[in-house]
């Protein structure tokens, strides 16, 4: 696998997990009862976005290390839908 091939596909993966990751642990200004005047009553108290990051980064990691590993080791769907019962 070429070098921006791998990077292409880690930066989709990264995406994909933190879309995933986001809504996790958010609470909302309407669950916690404090409203701040002129903002969206949605919006989140606390994010926590680097700590998601962090852990998007090494969810990424190893599900791209997954692939890569399958890649190299030269399993292809086809081969596994040949390997299937049905």
């Amino acid at each position: 696998m070429r070098l921006g091939t791998a990077i292409a596909i880690y930066f989709l993966i990264w995406w994909t997990v933190l879309f995933c990751v986001l809504p996790i642990g958010v609470k909302s200004q309407v669950d916690d009862g404090s409203i701040v005047t002129g903002s969206e009553p949605g919006a989140p108290i606390r994010p926590m976005l680097r700590t998601k990051a962090i852990l998007t980064t090494l969810i990424a990691s190893v599900i791209f290390l997954a692939f890569w590993g399958l890649k190299a080791s030269g399993v292809t769907v086809e081969g596994f839908v040949r390997a299937m019962p049905f």
